[in-house]
Protein backbone atom coordinates (compact mmCIF):
# COMPACT_ATOMS: atom_id res chain seq x y z
CA UNK A 1 0.00 0.00 0.00
CA UNK A 2 2.93 2.34 0.66
CA UNK A 3 4.18 1.95 -2.92
CA UNK A 4 0.74 2.72 -4.33
CA UNK A 5 0.41 5.75 -2.06
CA UNK A 6 3.80 7.09 -3.13
CA UNK A 7 2.96 6.51 -6.80
CA UNK A 8 -0.34 8.37 -6.37
CA UNK A 9 1.37 11.29 -4.66
CA UNK A 10 3.99 11.57 -7.41
CA UNK A 11 1.41 11.13 -10.19
CA UNK A 12 -0.84 13.76 -8.61
CA UNK A 13 1.99 16.26 -8.36
CA UNK A 14 3.03 15.59 -11.96
CA UNK A 15 -0.54 16.10 -13.22
CA UNK A 16 -0.92 19.29 -11.17
CA UNK A 17 2.41 20.61 -12.46
CA UNK A 18 1.42 19.81 -16.06
CA UNK A 19 -1.88 21.64 -15.58
CA UNK A 20 -0.15 24.68 -14.11
CA UNK A 21 2.41 24.68 -16.92
CA UNK A 22 -0.38 24.54 -19.49
CA UNK A 23 -2.27 27.39 -17.81
CA UNK A 24 0.78 29.66 -17.74
CA UNK A 25 1.81 28.75 -21.30
CA UNK A 26 -1.62 29.62 -22.71
CA UNK A 27 -1.72 32.78 -20.60
CA UNK A 28 1.71 33.82 -21.85
CA UNK A 29 0.85 33.12 -25.48
CA UNK A 30 -2.35 35.16 -25.25
CA UNK A 31 -0.56 38.03 -23.53
CA UNK A 32 2.15 38.01 -26.23
CA UNK A 33 -0.52 38.78 -28.82
CA UNK A 34 -1.17 42.13 -27.07
CA UNK A 35 -4.93 41.97 -27.67
CA UNK A 36 -7.33 43.99 -25.57
CA UNK A 37 -11.02 43.42 -25.07
CA UNK A 38 -13.07 45.71 -27.32
CA UNK A 39 -14.45 48.85 -25.73
CA UNK A 40 -18.03 47.80 -26.45
CA UNK A 41 -17.72 44.52 -24.53
CA UNK A 42 -20.21 43.80 -21.75
CA UNK A 43 -17.31 42.87 -19.43
CA UNK A 44 -13.59 43.62 -19.20
CA UNK A 45 -13.66 46.39 -21.85
CA UNK A 46 -10.16 47.68 -22.54
CA UNK A 47 -8.45 44.97 -20.47
CA UNK A 48 -5.61 42.84 -21.81
CA UNK A 49 -6.68 39.39 -22.99
CA UNK A 50 -4.62 36.98 -20.91
CA UNK A 51 -7.13 34.71 -19.25
CA UNK A 52 -10.27 32.69 -19.86
CA UNK A 53 -12.74 35.41 -18.90
CA UNK A 54 -11.21 38.12 -21.07
CA UNK A 55 -10.86 35.70 -24.00
CA UNK A 56 -14.52 34.74 -23.67
CA UNK A 57 -15.61 38.38 -23.44
CA UNK A 58 -13.75 39.23 -26.66
CA UNK A 59 -15.20 36.20 -28.45
CA UNK A 60 -18.68 37.48 -27.59
CA UNK A 61 -17.86 40.92 -29.03
CA UNK A 62 -16.48 39.38 -32.22
CA UNK A 63 -19.72 37.42 -32.64
CA UNK A 64 -21.76 40.58 -32.14
CA UNK A 65 -19.72 42.49 -34.75
CA UNK A 66 -19.83 39.62 -37.25
CA UNK A 67 -23.60 39.32 -36.95
CA UNK A 68 -24.00 43.09 -37.33
CA UNK A 69 -21.94 43.02 -40.53
CA UNK A 70 -24.04 40.21 -41.98
CA UNK A 71 -27.47 41.39 -41.00
CA UNK A 72 -27.74 38.71 -38.31
CA UNK A 73 -26.74 35.81 -40.54
CA UNK A 74 -24.09 33.25 -39.67
CA UNK A 75 -21.40 32.14 -42.11
CA UNK A 76 -23.42 29.06 -43.12
CA UNK A 77 -26.48 31.19 -43.83
CA UNK A 78 -24.71 33.64 -46.16
CA UNK A 79 -24.68 33.27 -49.92
CA UNK A 80 -21.26 32.42 -51.37
CA UNK A 81 -21.16 35.73 -53.20
CA UNK A 82 -22.13 37.85 -50.20
CA UNK A 83 -19.29 40.32 -49.46
CA UNK A 84 -19.92 39.96 -45.70
CA UNK A 85 -19.07 36.26 -45.88
CA UNK A 86 -15.30 36.86 -45.58
CA UNK A 87 -15.75 39.10 -42.53
CA UNK A 88 -18.04 36.58 -40.83
CA UNK A 89 -15.61 33.75 -41.64
CA UNK A 90 -12.69 35.69 -40.12
CA UNK A 91 -14.82 36.37 -37.06
CA UNK A 92 -15.60 32.67 -36.75
CA UNK A 93 -11.92 31.78 -36.93
CA UNK A 94 -11.01 34.38 -34.31
CA UNK A 95 -13.80 33.20 -32.01
CA UNK A 96 -12.71 29.58 -32.43
CA UNK A 97 -9.14 30.52 -31.48
CA UNK A 98 -10.30 32.39 -28.40
CA UNK A 99 -12.64 29.57 -27.38
CA UNK A 100 -9.76 27.11 -27.79
CA UNK A 101 -7.81 29.10 -25.23
CA UNK A 102 -10.84 29.19 -22.91
CA UNK A 103 -11.11 25.39 -23.13
CA UNK A 104 -7.35 25.06 -22.57
CA UNK A 105 -7.63 27.12 -19.39
CA UNK A 106 -10.48 24.92 -18.21
CA UNK A 107 -8.63 21.70 -18.86
CA UNK A 108 -5.51 23.08 -17.19
CA UNK A 109 -7.51 24.07 -14.10
CA UNK A 110 -9.15 20.66 -14.02
CA UNK A 111 -5.74 18.96 -14.26
CA UNK A 112 -4.41 21.01 -11.34
CA UNK A 113 -7.47 20.18 -9.25
CA UNK A 114 -7.42 16.48 -10.09
CA UNK A 115 -3.67 16.33 -9.52
CA UNK A 116 -4.09 17.78 -6.05
CA UNK A 117 -6.92 15.35 -5.27
CA UNK A 118 -4.87 12.38 -6.49
CA UNK A 119 -1.86 13.50 -4.43
CA UNK A 120 -4.06 13.91 -1.35
CA UNK A 121 -5.53 10.44 -1.84
CA UNK A 122 -1.99 9.10 -2.08
CA UNK A 123 -1.04 10.92 1.12
CA UNK A 124 -4.12 9.57 2.91
CA UNK A 125 -3.22 6.03 1.82
CA UNK A 126 0.32 6.63 3.04
CA UNK A 127 -1.00 7.61 6.48
CA UNK A 128 -3.30 4.57 6.55
CA UNK A 129 -0.41 2.29 5.60
CA UNK A 130 1.75 3.82 8.33
CA UNK A 131 -1.01 3.38 10.91
CA UNK A 132 -1.58 -0.23 9.83
CA UNK A 133 2.14 -0.94 10.10
CA UNK A 134 2.14 0.47 13.65
CA UNK A 135 -0.84 -1.69 14.64
CA UNK A 136 0.79 -4.82 13.22
CA UNK A 137 3.97 -4.23 15.24
CA UNK A 138 3.68 -5.82 18.68
CA UNK A 139 4.30 -3.37 21.51
CA UNK A 140 7.34 -4.34 23.61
Amino acid sequence: MRLISLLLMVAGLVVAAAGATTWFTVQSQLADERITVSEDADWFAGEKIDGPLTAYAEAQVIEKHALESSGGKTYAELDREDPARQTVMNGSFLRASLFTSVVSFGIAAMAVGLGIVIALIGYALFLVARRLAAVEQPAN
